[in-house]
């Protein structure tokens, strides 16, 4: 197994995750919002809304670094 089809597989394998990871953190839209006010209220996040939204970041942090890597070594 070279290095390239490894570096495949990693960025395969994270673009699933983040899209996973960003599918589950889609907040539902009110009753309101069909009617032209979303009435949301924003607050910080917290608990496993948290750390979803953190390690969204870090898997698209792996998956732009695994294909600058590959594009580097092709």
């Amino acid at each position: 197994m070279t290095l390239s089809s490894l570096l495949e597989i990693v960025t395969i394998i994270t673009a699933a995750l983040m899209m996973l990871s960003i599918l589950l953190q889609a907040r539902g839209a009110s009753l309101g919002a069909g009617f032209g006010s979303s009435g949301e209220l924003f607050t910080t996040r917290r608990g496993l809304d948290k750390n979803l939204y953190e390690v969204t970041i870090v898997l698209a942090v792996i998956f732009i670094m695994s294909i600058l890597v590959n594009l580097i070594l092709a």
